[in-house]
């Protein structure tokens, strides 16, 4: 699998965006790689590699019965060697970049909600099983960069989301995530489309919708007709 070349997603002149001009440090996203590294760590010097239980997991039974936190920590939390250095290998080429050109504020609020957005799906298309990994939030990164890139950006990524879908349909990998990040992903590219001075006023709204779907979807009792 490749990532979609970093110099075709610049979306144009950084004042565009009212972006830097100099390169901020992705602080964000050196703390998504650091955690997971260290939680990575940590599970296999207790239990080895192989994590079955995936304590961290996003769980729709675990979440409806108070544990919200898994919504956050499951995207740290990975089920093997080839699945953490995949994600982390994204977070370093795509996400350093694109932290780089929104400014760490900015990503945050994408990556948050992307979170979310995933984790609603997951929960809503995939109620009792244990789902992991930062792919979720990663896809919401792809979704928010679709509407502002240019051209031959657009081209690259929709080539590498092709990718991801087929890579998607593959037994036991969370396709409920993916799609979830992406969509709300992309809700976080059109705010940011609409400029600069609207993203910071839309910003709640979109923390509002997916938190609002993560609550719908882990009480599905609740709010069926």
């Amino acid at each position: 699998m490749t990532v979609p070349d970093k110099r075709l997603l610049d979306p144009g002149p950084p004042q565009a965006f009212g972006l830097q001009r100099r390169l901020p440090v992705p602080f964000f996203s050196m703390a998504v790689i650091g955690a997971s590294v260290a939680r990575f760590l940590w599970v296999i010097s207790l239990a080895g590699d192989q994590n079955p239980d995936y304590r961290w997991a996003i769980n729709g039974p675990l979440i409806r019965d108070g544990e919200w936190w898994r919504i956050f920590a499951g995207a740290i939390e990975h089920g093997g060697a080839i699945h953490i250095l995949m994600n982390m290998f994204v977070v370093y080429s795509l996400g350093f970049a694109l932290e780089r050109m929104l400014g760490t504020w900015r990503f945050a609020i994408i990556s948050i909600v992307g979170c979310l957005g995933s984790g609603a799906f997951a929960l809503f298309f995939a109620f009792n099983q244990y789902t992991v990994g930062a792919s979720g939030m990663i896809l919401s990164w792809a979704g928010a960069l679709l509407p502002i890139a240019n051209r031959a950006g657009r081209q690259s990524l929709v080539v590498w989301l092709v990718q991801i879908a087929v890579i998607s349909l593959i037994p036991g990998v969370s396709w409920q995530g993916h799609l979830g990040g992406f969509v709300f992903g992309l809700l976080c590219g059109l705010a940011l489309r609409a400029g600069p001075r609207a993203f910071p006023y839309l910003a709640p709204l979109l923390l509002f919708l997916a938190s609002a779907a993560v609550v719908v979807a882990a009480h599905p009792e609740r709010f069926s007709i």
